[in-house]
């Protein structure tokens, strides 16, 4: 059998190294367009952020998928020096986030759907750029990308969004990397997932974010019956307002009947939710929690798999 790996900001690792992983954070966000717009997203400080990893690490965590993509916050050189720092094994990613994170003038929208994929393909074979493309060059560094991301809005996809479909489902099968999207609240998952079929993806390496916000068991099985994957990431939230906790009841439905499509994160975007920037929960919350959830329901079984073998056979490279 072929060994399969996973790329990380420090090089590949063979995929039965890649240990407990949250499948969708966000552990550097730097000084960008993005936290002008939004302060509260501001992650740049090493000291405060290698020390939650730390402790990560110490509770058993091991790799870490960020989700910033390419122009909107991503320092590569620190990535990789957190992960010299802490022993935690970062997936950083390429492709493009919501357009509320780009100037209405941005590049992205006057590339071409050829340009964005030799833009996506760059990033995961020859490095990405130290200054993320803010710079009047480009100097590709020794880190590249191990994912690619997209993201949609609450509409229907428009051609601009059509367009980095296409090219990042280019790069996907051009390189064997895995992708991630963006939904908000879930809205427009199921279109996400039908449309990643019609462009011939490979859906087990296709994982769709913050669809357990859409808190209907329904939905959430009509887009798993399709063949992607959905990460979970609002179990701190729902507890945080005093409703029931939608994810929770997602993961006891769903993960028996899907348990090779379920995957967990933290998303923890804002620094107010980083014990070491002074907020709540931190890091460690679903390692923590999620164990004990689980012997609850007699579910113990899963913690195993979405925190290991999910995540391991969703964010390995395929053989193109």
């Amino acid at each position: 059998m072929e060994k399969t790996f996973f790329r990380t900001v420090l090089g590949d690792f063979p995929s039965e190294q890649m240990g407990l992983t949250y499948a969708h954070e966000h552990i550097i966000i730097e000084d960008s367009y993005v936290t002008a717009k939004h302060p509260e997203f501001l992650l740049n400080d090493i000291g405060k952020i290698s020390t939650e990893l730390k402790e990560f690490y110490d509770a058993g965590g091991r790799t870490v998928v960020d989700t910033m993509p390419s122009n909107s916050g991503r320092n590569v050189l620190k990535s990789a020096e957190l992960t010299r720092l802490t022993g935690v094994r970062i997936i950083v990613p390429t492709g493009i986030h919501l357009e509320i994170y780009y100037p209405e003038n941005h590049w992205r929208y006057s590339i071409s759907e050829d340009q964005l994929t030799e833009l996506f393909i760059a990033d995961i074979e020859k490095g990405i750029d130290e200054f993320d493309y803010t710079g009047p060059f480009v100097k590709r560094t020794g880190h590249k990308a191990g994912m690619i991301k997209l993201a949609t809005g609450d509409q229907k996809f428009s051609k601009h969004q059509e367009m980095v479909f296409q090219a990042v489902v280019n790069a996907h099968l051009a390189t064997g990397a895995p992708i991630l999207t963006h939904t908000n609240f879930g809205r427009q998952a199921y279109e996400q997932a039908k449309l990643f079929e019609k462009l011939g993806a490979k859906l087990d390496h296709v994982v769709l974010s913050h669809v357990d916000r859409a808190k209907e068991v329904d939905y959430n099985r009509k887009v798993l019956d399709v063949g992607v994957r959905l990460e979970y990431d609002s179990a701190f939230r729902w507890g945080l307002k005093n409703e029931p906790n939608y994810t929770l009841q997602l993961v006891e439905n769903l993960a028996p009947e899907f348990p090779e499509q379920i995957v967990m994160g933290m998303d923890m975007a804002k620094n107010a939710y980083w014990k070491s920037y002074g907020g709540q929960p931190g890091l460690n919350y679903l390692i923590e929690t999620m164990p004990e959830f689980l012997n609850e329901r007699g579910l113990s079984e899963h913690f195993q798999k979405i925190f290991f073998d999910n995540p391991k056979r969703l964010y390995s490279f395929f053989k193109v």
